[in-house]
């Protein structure tokens, strides 16, 4: 699930995943067993209860004079998967903490919770200059079950790169559109799909694989021209460019510096939607998350990555000049895509084996949406896109922070030319 499965799923026990297994397999030059990781006074293979995951314990650099890496040294790129909590949304979480009522609750100690939680929701409305109702939720999939469940119009229509939240909560029995192999939605397909009853479409902002943009104005005026109503996932948007006027948008604070387990979803007519009852004037069940969604709206506020937008373009900008001059490829290259994520192909190289070279180096990285990369199935996103499999077989997903600097990205640059002279090694 987008904001509950973003963290790497554990395999069975005694079960090797795609992942492990391609480091068993993997021939190196570190002076050590071609045998895979091995121990270097403390085991890079960890188990816990019944998950396995690799390089917990200790980071290791590559080379054959091999140092140990503190978690301070190591260089994370992969933001898209969840960002670290801002300063601001820790201080608020921490004074949201201490208060102890229940919004629901009608003595003192829950109108002051509920006074809080009211000063968020406006906050969140504000910094998103959002002029309509804003239901806060868990998260960005629970906002987007919310809508695929109870939006009124019957027929559902589906991007084919959305979210796996997004394709299992529209259903099986939605229409599925077209993209070109920049990754834009078909406008042909779309306005066709639109002939018949009105529909519930699902079309995200960006891309969480590619960084790509839709062209959502335009969408959007499709759609409501045809009568239907527009969900857009801007997961990987809100808080770092402008948000469209959908019908439904989905956000999730740990994209922005917030905590896990907190979002909303900003509604432009209540009426479209079927009620459900309970909290938040009845669309959604359930207490809210009082400090998470004040932590939410203070990570908003602190514009972390909206002011450092314009510098992580001018770095996304180099990273894809060096990527390209080593022979690499930049995925939907043609398309408008957010600085803050990149896919890139090591032709040759496959996702795996890179994705533990760059983990032994220290550096964090993904070959896609964490809910799914853990099992390291073939991207349905670059599938979609027509993206050759071997290719898409060689992509890793490269995501800044507001922090990210010049020195991160020669770091990584530095081990990928690493990856890829060895890679040519081995071949030769």
């Amino acid at each position: 699930m987008q904001d509950q499965g973003d963290r790497r799923a554990g395999t069975r026990a005694g079960v090797e995943s795609a992942f492990e297994t391609s480091l068993g397999a993997w021939e190196n030059d570190f002076g050590h067993e071609s045998g895979g990781a091995r121990e270097l006074g403390v085991a890079t293979r960890v188990r816990s209860g019944v998950g396995s995951y690799i390089g917990a314990g200790v980071h290791v650099a590559i080379g054959r004079k091999v140092p140990l890496l503190s978690s301070v040294e190591r260089l994370y790129l992969d933001h898209a998967a969840i960002t670290p909590v801002v300063a601001e949304a820790l201080e608020a979480i921490a004074q949201a903490l201490e208060t102890i009522g229940n919004p629901s609750s009608p003595h003192a100690d829950g109108r002051a919770a509920r006074a809080a939680l009211e000063d968020a929701r406006r906050t969140i409305a504000e910094v998103l200059e959002w002029r309509h109702d804003v239901i806060l939720t868990s998260g960005a999939t629970e906002a987007i079950q919310i809508v695929a469940s109870r939006a009124k119009p019957e027929r559902r229509i589906v991007g084919p790169t959305e979210h796996e939240a997004v394709v299992a909560a529209m259903g099986p029995d939605a229409q599925a559109l077209d993209v070109d192999t920049n990754g834009l939605i078909d406008l042909s397909a779309l306005e066709g799909a639109l002939g018949g009853a009105p529909a519930l479409v699902a079309i995200q902002l960006v891309n969480n694989e590619t960084g790509v943009i839709q062209p959502i104005e335009r969408i959007q005026d499709l759609v409501r021209s045809a009568g239907s109503l527009l969900l857009c996932d801007c997961a990987q948007a809100a808080g770092k460019i402008a948000l469209p006027e959908a019908d439904f948008i989905v956000i999730t604070s740990q994209k922005f510096g917030g905590a896990p387990g907190s979002g909303a979803l900003l509604v432009r007519d209540l009426s479209t939607l079927e009620p459900s009852g309970g909290q938040e004037r009845g669309y959604r069940r359930g207490t809210e998350n009082l400090p998470g969604i004040v932590g939410m709206a203070a990570a908003l506020e602190s514009h972390a990555f909206l002011e450092a937008m314009p510098r992580l373009n001018l770095l996304r900008e180099q990273l894809e000049r060096d990527i390209v001059a080593a022979g690499g490829l930049v995925i939907g290259e043609g398309a408008p895509r957010i600085a803050t994520i990149g896919a890139y192909a090591m032709p040759g190289v496959a996702s795996a084996s890179q994705l533990v070279q760059f983990d032994l180096a220290g550096i964090s990285v993904s070959a896609g949406s964490a809910c799914s990369s853990s099992s390291m199935k073939p991207s349905r996103v670059l599938a979609a896109m027509g993206v050759p499999a071997e290719i898409a077989g060689s992509t890793v997903r490269v995501s800044f922070g507001p922090d990210t600097s010049e020195d991160n990205i020669n770091c990584f640059l530095g081990e990928r030319r690493r990856i890829a002279s060895r890679a040519k090694a081995q071949a030769a």
